[in-house]
């Protein structure tokens, strides 16, 4: 946010007293012209005082590790699982606390990113190179003046895409990036701001992607753990351009505007399940997405601020499977999803530090197919919710009520069951002590629920309209401390998370008539019950040479209570680790940056029945990078080089879809 300082900023600026300047006769007091100030918040300090688990990755944490896309880095985050279907090319979705994609939204710029077909959102979409930051907020978090649907889900990763900064009266500059790496990835990333008034100025971006993904892997035959082929990864190539666009505007004192365009389109393989002697796939996918944003925001009087929010997307899809056995003989299906939305918030601020928001969205979704007979189906839904939230030197509290009502017409068949609900949640964050101002107690309640998505309502000879949304309800309790300690410039962060989540009326897919026809249906209790712990130690020896050292851990159970006479019963559902956990080290000397990574994840089960077959191998991803930027007499060349999987481990996140084995990257950054 820009802001611009009254006449006392200017006073401290150029070094002049307020009482000389009293003094001076008037017509030969000096004109001093200020700059244009950038003011960006304290995020650090915002996690410190969250009033729910709060973890951020900002550019130069993401910088330090060996990322590629965003959901490379959000896996350093306690309490997330990413499953992830291998190479730059596969889906990748994430899962916080093991409640599933579908609780989890996905911020892009403060507006969320929507999937109506599957309810997820794969974040192979999004490359890290022109991300500034990224947030996981699990429960509501400290902001209240947010549109409706920011309250809607369990959690919420936040993008935060990179702003225009000038410096120097300089109007215009710039980033080339050109990365290569192993199994044939060569990647361009070109950027450039330009500051076209004293009101406007425009960000644009490009990204072009080309890799075959042919990385070799182990294939066992089953007969023993030394009994294995080497294989190298089919079908597995990636084409990907991406278009960015951001336009901002000070349009005067308190208003701001930002309009926001956004196209990707991407044509890669689906290197598909590897199956003993039948490791190749020919499936092809074909996807294009395009998005235009708004965000306005005004003052309106002096306590009462004002914000617009409206978006248009647009998804087209495009499936080929030729080895289809069917009767068609091949597989070939388009999907479109188009969706409008609005929003519109008002946050009202009293002196006393109590603040009210409310919040109205609207939202029509459609989805069309060249599927027989599709339904068509078409979403209409309306969110409103009011907030609450005091603030004084010891507490933070907030208090939120969500009203949602969904609506759906189909043009074939019979559409879904309307829903109305009300979502409350609370939160609190005090300082027990005064002696130790740092450190905080914090609690959350929430309840939350996730609407079926269209493929649970309506995929052929599965969906059932019938189907009432998941229920959710979360209880968080946790502890922050902060400890500087300045004379030897050594800060340390610790945060503790226990909680329990309950998933009530969840979808699953049962077989009805024979294994080949299933259906969809509201089955499915869950009780996840852990502790997520994180730690970060960051010691200065000046402004030049720093270290940081991070670790997460996660504990968690994660137990189907569906059916007390099935074999899943009281066992930890598919895919959920109870032990996760990933270790950060980045030291930076003046214009080196060293960096090292880890991941560690335990084993799993492929389904909900906890058999030795079903057992997944825990693994460990270790990752190094180096960077360093020459002098500027060479106009600040950044060379970087990585190596991802440093140990070669083979290992799967998902059952067939091996992961790729050590990879390398290098590349060169121009900037101007």
């Amino acid at each position: 946010m820009k802001t611009y300082f009254p006449y006392f900023l200017a006073v401290l600026l150029t070094g002049v007293s307020a009482s000389g300047l009293a003094d001076t006769d008037a017509d030969t007091i000096p004109a001093f012209r200020i700059g244009e100030v950038t003011v960006v918040s304290d995020d650090q300090s915002t996690s410190k005082m969250a009033v729910s688990p709060f973890q951020m990755l900002d550019a130069k944490n993401l910088q330090a590790l060996s990322v590629e896309q965003v959901s490379d880095a959000v896996k350093y985050f306690s309490g997330v699982t990413i499953k992830d279907y291998g190479g730059l090319g596969g889906m990748k979705t994430i899962s916080v606390r093991s409640m599933g994609a579908q609780h989890t939204a996905v911020s892009y710029d403060g507006i969320l990113l929507t999937d109506c077909q599957t309810g997820q959102t794969d974040l192979s979409r999004f490359n890290i190179e022109n991300v500034d930051l990224i947030s996981l907020s699990i429960g509501d978090g400290n902001n209240i003046f947010q549109p409706a649907r920011a309250f809607a889900s369990s959690g919420m990763l936040t993008i935060r895409s990179k702003r225009p900064f000038f410096e120097n009266q300089k109007r215009l500059n710039g980033k080339l990036t050109l990365k290569y790496g192993s199994y044939g990835q060569k990647e361009v990333n070109a950027s450039s701001a330009y500051k076209i008034s004293d009101k406007w100025s425009v960000n644009l971006s490009v990204m072009s992607l080309k890799t075959r993904g042919d990385y070799d892997f182990r294939l066992y035959d089953g007969s023993g753990a030394k009994d294995y082929t080497v294989v190298s990864r089919t079908n597995n190539s990636v084409q990907n351009l991406r278009l960015e666009s951001a336009w901002f505007g000070e349009l005067s004192r308190g208003k701001e505007l930002e309009i926001r365009t956004y196209f990707d389109d991407s044509d890669r393989g689906l290197p598909g399940a590897v199956i003993l002697y039948n490791p190749s796939s020919s499936q092809h996918l074909w996807d294009r997405t395009s998005f235009v944003q708004t965000h306005y925001e005004q003052q309106v009087v002096q306590n009462v601020t004002f914000q617009l929010n409206a978006k248009f997307n647009q998804t087209r899809q495009h499936y080929v499977n030729p080895d289809y056995l069917g009767s068609s003989g091949v597989e070939d299906y388009a999907y479109s999803q188009k969706e409008g939305y609005l929003s519109a918030a008002f946050l009202y601020q009293l002196p006393t530090g109590l603040s009210y928001a409310f919040a109205v969205d609207g939202a029509v979704a459609d989805m069309a197919s060249n599927l027989k007979d599709f339904s068509a189906p078409t979403r209409y839904s309306l969110l409103a919710n009011l907030s609450a939230k005091y603030v004084n030197e010891w507490m933070l509290a907030t208090a939120n009520v969500l009203g949602s009502g969904i609506r759906e017409t189909t043009h074939n068949g019979l559409s879904a069951n309307d829903i109305e609900r009300l979502s409350p949640s609370f939160n609190l964050s005090v300082q027990p002590f005064r002696a130790y101002p740092n450190l905080r107690l914090r609690a959350f309640w929430k309840s939350s629920f996730r609407q079926p998505s269209f493929n649970d309502l309506y995929y052929s000879a599965i969906g059932n309209t019938n189907l009432k949304p998941e229920n959710s309800e979360q209880a968080n309790v946790g502890i922050t401390w902060f400890v500087p300690w300045k004379a030897e410039q050594l800060d340390f962060n610790a945060t503790i998370d226990a909680f329990n989540n309950r998933i009530t009326d969840k979808i699953l897919a049962i077989p009805t008539r024979n294994m080949f026809i299933w259906s969809m249906v509201n089955l499915g209790k869950v009780n996840i019950s852990g502790v997520d712990l994180n730690f970060e130690i960051t010691k200065k020896w000046s402004n030049k040479t720093v270290l940081l050292a991070a670790w997460t851990h996660s504990y968690q159970l994660a137990l189907d209570l569906t059916d007390p006479d099935s074999k899943t019963y009281n066992q930890q559902i598919a895919y959920a680790p109870r032990i996760y956990g990933s270790g950060r080290l980045q030291l930076t000397v003046s214009s080196l940056r060293l960096g090292y990574a880890l991941l560690y994840a335990g084993h799993r089960y492929v389904t909900g029945q906890n058999i030795a077959q079903n057992d997944l191998s825990a693994y460990v991803d270790q990752s190094v990078t180096a960077e360093y930027v020459l002098p500027k007499a060479f106009s600040d060349l950044l060379i970087r080089g990585e190596i991802q999987n440093l140990a070669g481990m083979n290992y799967e996140i998902v059952r067939n879809f091996p992961m790729p084995g050590r990879t390398y990257r290098v590349s060169v950054r121009f900037e101007f």
